[in-house]
């Protein structure tokens, strides 16, 4: 193969996904390889999609706000808005990630304050079963 092309194979090995993820964004018509008989080849283009796609879904994009994203590229205005769409979206799900990481202290706390409570009634009832 050439750097161009890869195999369904070579894209599994090279970016840690299975045939089945591939598949499906194909099925979702995010990716786009070229078929040859059974075979599905896929291009420098897909590769890169590849990329948006992974690192959109390790940010908790839904595939909808990718799909539409990666849709933006070929508009002719040299990627700014795809870029400025990619930035808005980006800067909604930060601040949605800061608030559930700020719930998620919260929570932790409360749990580690009743962790506290419950190992000192523990020690107690046992100090009084003992005596």
């Amino acid at each position: 193969m050439t750097d161009e092309i890869m195999t369904i194979r070579q894209m599994c090995d090279a970016y840690n996904v299975t045939p089945r993820t591939l598949r499906f964004y194909e099925a979702k018509e995010l990716l786009f390889p070229v078929r040859e008989g059974q075979k599905r080849l896929f291009t420098r283009r897909d590769r890169a999609r590849l990329k948006l796609i992974l690192r959109g879904k390790r940010f908790g994009f839904s595939l909808e706000e990718i799909r539409q994203l990666l849709d933006l590229y070929d508009r002719g205005d040299r990627q700014l808005t795809q870029l400025t769409q990619a930035y808005d979206i980006g800067q909604q799900r930060l601040a949605d990630m800061e608030g559930q990481r700020a719930e998620l202290d919260e929570a932790i706390e409360d749990l580690k304050e009743q962790l506290s409570w419950g190992a000192d009634m523990i020690a107690q009832l046992q100090q009084k079963a003992a005596s």
